[in-house]
């Protein structure tokens, strides 16, 4: 049985045909109608020249976006980190008394 699936996703009015995996179909389509919204909106809210530059400012936008939330991990992380030694170090007074 194959787990490819040939589909057709539509981004600023262009057609791209792909051959995906089943389990990346819902994400594949999901992620081209925030594409499309977010191309409407940048398109309504800013003078653009053609689908260029707004699918340049969109790429940037879900670029910033990925970056920030890999920064809040690693932020995440360090307090997690942290918050792991003060209890052990507190297990570790604890234990010796």
């Amino acid at each position: 049985m194959d787990d490819k699936l040939k589909i057709k996703i539509s981004i600023a009015d262009r057609v791209y045909p792909l051959t995906v995996d089943f389990s990346q179909e819902e994400a594949l389509r999901l992620a081209s109608k925030k594409i499309d919204a977010m191309i409407k909106q940048f398109e309504e809210n800013y003078a653009v020249r053609d689908k260029q530059d707004v699918l340049a400012m969109c790429a940037l936008q879900f670029a910033s976006q990925l970056e920030q939330q890999q920064i809040d991990k690693q932020n995440i992380d360090v307090q997690t980190l942290e918050k792991l030694k003060n209890m052990n170090a507190i297990l570790g007074q604890v234990l010796e008394k």
